[in-house]
């Protein structure tokens, strides 16, 4: 394959990482706004569109493959092909959190709760706004924007442990919501996994440009994940 044409077949590939970015980006924005108005309807439909997700990630895969396989990429294509295939499944998963979220609304019904709405939008809002601009990073191959993106991680954990300790304060003056009330730390659990994954999206981007593979979320607690 002349070199114009891998060229082109890889811009193909990342336009379609930057779309699967976008179904992920709706997907979180909608699931909390669904658990807000407590739409069942939408929830369920929320979750089952989540397969949309999963075929989009496996199509972008399974072309990856060919064309590592057919065209042997080396240097910078390959560690951009590799690179690729962990950020989509690192999309793949921002996935099934929002589908997780709209588990919880179907979980939880028209439970008589008080759910922080507007911190778990701010957290969903901050989460899906760092996953946007991180890939605009990853595509551009800035590692100076992947790493002040990574940073911003910490904004998200401020909100996820303010609403954490605000929910046990609940259920401990009220015992008998603690069921209700862990499902929406779920909720929060599941908006702060979303920007941890968009930091592991900002270490792959400096390891494209730079060929160095940077840690910079300390956080292990990938045995915790919830859908």
């Amino acid at each position: 394959m002349p070199r114009d044409t891998l060229t082109r077949q890889i811009h193909h590939l990342l336009d379609e990482v930057l779309l699967l970015g976008s179904m992920v980006e709706q997907a979180t924005l909608s699931a909390v706004d669904i658990l807000r108005q407590r739409d069942l309807k939408a929830a369920a439909t929320l979750y089952e569109n989540d397969q949309l997700i999963n075929d989009k990630r496996f199509a972008i895969e399974n072309a990856i493959l060919i064309l590592i396989a057919t065209q042997q990429p080396m240097a910078h294509d390959l560690r951009l092909l590799a690179a690729t295939l962990e950020i989509i499944t690192e999309l793949e998963r921002m996935g099934d959190y929002a589908k997780g979220i709209a588990k919880v609304t179907l979980q939880l019904k028209d439970a008589d709760i008080n759910i922080p709405n507007r911190d778990l939008e701010r957290m969903a809002s901050q989460a899906v706004n760092m996953l946007h601009r991180g890939l605009s990073a990853f595509v551009n191959e800035d590692p100076n924007e992947a790493s002040a993106i990574a940073g911003e991680d910490a904004v998200v954990d401020d909100l996820y442990n303010h609403i954490y300790h605000h929910l046990v304060e609940t259920m401990i003056a009220n015992p008998a919501t603690i069921d209700q009330y862990n499902q929406v730390m779920w909720v929060a659990h599941n908006l702060e996994r979303m920007a941890d994954r968009v930091t592991n999206i900002c270490e792959r981007t400096v390891f494209i440009a730079t060929g160095d593979m940077l840690e910079m979320d300390t956080t292990d607690d990938e045995e915790s994940d919830g859908e």
